[in-house]
């Protein structure tokens, strides 16, 4: 199952948007991400949203059913976190890839709803008032270990979403790096 999920999670939605719609191909223009902003910011709203949805969805698929299969958490979260490895470094993609937000997002909805959909709020109310993408993915994460706990969820869900969330810290040190210099472009304009 681990196999399956990294494989899933290797698909570039990003790019299949790109190439089906006969849009800019997100590896060569702006961020260069094959994520949902750069498409979002690229290719216009339906492209990104399409990107948004394989790449949440392919977390939450292999996320759910591992949840639906396997009474041990630890195997669980072990499982939940191949898609987002398979997004970041994708076979299909000469182990290359995105940056994982929108598959971790998937990921934990797939094993705790309630969780998800408090990250994903979170993810929005920063878009919202910083219109950092960046940002907002930095922000909402970090507190994933934080809403974990205050949900109840058990500490290897929590240690998961540590690890998670150092992952997404670790895809966006570059953004970092220009949030910091006040160069990170905002949602709605070029990179």
């Amino acid at each position: 199952m681990a196999v399956g999920g990294y494989l899933l999670g290797s698909i570039p939605f990003g790019l299949l948007v790109a190439k089906c719609l006969g849009t800019v191909d997100p590896r060569t223009a702006g961020s260069r991400n094959i994520g949902f902003t750069n498409v979002l910011r690229l290719s216009g709203k339906t492209a990104g949203l399409l990107t948004l949805v394989g790449d949440m969805g392919k977390g939450w698929v292999v996320a759910w059913i591992a949840a639906q299969t396997f009474d041990r958490e630890e195997i669980v979260v072990a499982i939940a976190l191949t898609p987002i490895l398979g997004h970041l470094y994708s076979v299909f993609l000469g182990f290359r890839g995105g940056k994982g937000v929108a598959t971790a997002i998937g990921a934990v909805t797939g094993i705790a709803p309630s969780v998800g959909v408090v990250i994903m709020l979170l993810w929005l109310l920063t878009v919202a008032i910083w219109r950092y993408s960046s940002g907002a993915a930095l922000a909402a994460f970090g507190m994933l270990p934080v809403v974990s706990v205050v949900l109840g969820r058990s500490w290897v869900f929590v240690v998961g979403g540590v690890v998670m969330s150092s992952v997404i810290v670790f895809r966006h040190w570059e953004n970092v790096v220009r949030l910091w210099q006040g160069t990170e472009p905002k949602i709605g304009r070029t990179s």
